[in-house]
């Protein structure tokens, strides 16, 4: 068994961003040669997420109108204490999950036919990072 690790690096330029990465793992899964295993996807700061989901701005609307709903900035919530303002980003973050594992079929990221992976930024406007690590044969 193999594994290939490389990391994706972003300069967010707003609190709350969605930024569609599929293009990207498939480069690094390319630069692995691995043909059958997993494809590993993990946000690596607390206040963003990973997910898979149809790449039509609708949905990620809609996605972005439900976290702020459940979990709306502003609030005061407990974590402010620290002096931070990104309670809301913390809790977003658990909805949407900080990592997918994606299967990989003859070279190839076996997604369905509409799904695309994408990073979400919940407390933007810094550098963040994200780990990429394809096992298999």
């Amino acid at each position: 068994m193999k594994s290939h690790t490389e990391y994706l690096e972003f300069n967010t330029t707003k609190r709350r961003e969605y930024i569609n990465i599929t293009g990207k793992v498939k480069e690094i899964l390319g630069r692995s040669g691995i043909r059958e295993g997993m494809a590993l996807v993990s946000a690596m700061h607390i206040t963003a997420g990973v997910y898979v989901n149809d790449a039509e701005e609708g949905i990620i609307q809609d996605i972005d109108n439900m976290l702020e709903e459940i979990a709306p900035f502003g609030p005061d919530y407990l974590h402010h204490r620290t002096g931070e303002d990104n309670g809301d980003a913390h809790l977003k973050s658990i909805l949407v999950h900080h990592q997918v594992i994606v299967p990989v079929t003859n070279g190839r990221l076996d997604l369905g036919p509409w799904q695309e992976i994408y990073y979400a930024e919940f407390d933007g406007r810094r550098r963040k990072r994200v780990v990429v690590k394809i096992i298999g044969e």
